[in-house]
């Protein structure tokens, strides 16, 4: 059986750089941890976004660059077909503006509700 995929030399995602390092005892204090796999904003440099479960569409983060102080990472995950996803720990200042986004199907209004 001849070989079909060769390995491919992984590019460095490079997220954001630690900017200050902290206690770990302080930044709980201050920041609130996320998990998630992280994407480049399709437009907006100083955002981006973390998928909370990669294999499934159901929530999305989307943060500003600033607000984070703490980047960690965490084991990848590994699909069937040997796909490896990067998981990270992300730490969010307190206080900081966030969107959590939910797709939907969009099906009809409920009774009584029309207008």
């Amino acid at each position: 059986m001849p070989i079909t995929k060769f390995l491919q030399e992984a590019k460095r995602f490079e997220i954001l750089t630690i900017t200050k390092s902290q206690r770990f005892s302080d930044l709980r204090d201050t920041h609130v941890p996320f998990s998630g796999t992280p994407h480049r904003h399709p437009y907006a440099t100083s955002k981006f976004i973390l998928m909370v479960d990669p294999y499934c569409s159901s929530v999305f983060y989307e943060f500003d660059t600033e607000d984070i102080d703490f980047v960690e990472e965490l084991p990848s995950i590994v699909n069937l077909d040997g796909e490896t996803m990067t998981m990270v720990l992300v730490w969010v200042k307190k206080q900081s503006v966030a969107l959590r986004c939910s797709p939907f199907v969009v099906e009809s209004l409920a009774p009584g509700n029309k207008g």
